[in-house]
């Protein structure tokens, strides 16, 4: 199964890349999150706190999130509600 959002970004400032990185790793489907870069579109795997990292979300970002595997929807699901 794949499914894919867009969203902006809008987290609170005590909400951390790593407690969303963390929350990523219970869930058997792969998450992506596709984001314009310094000029340069860049995707990375959320369950990689590396990736995260580079990719500098912040708030305003305009981001598309794409999952898949067998819990696509509810991994989807629980980036969507934590970034918005």
């Amino acid at each position: 199964m794949r499914r894919e959002q867009e969203v902006t970004v809008h987290i609170e400032e005590e909400q951390t890349i790593i407690e969303l990185s963390d929350r990523m790793q219970q869930y058997e489907a792969e998450v992506y999150v596709t984001k314009m870069y310094r000029g340069m579109m860049h995707e990375i795997n959320l369950k990689s706190l590396l990736g995260l990292i580079t990719i500098h979300l912040g708030n305003g970002d305009a981001i598309n999130i794409r999952a898949e595997g067998n819990d696509a929807e509810e991994a989807l699901h629980a980036v969507v509600d934590y970034l918005t």
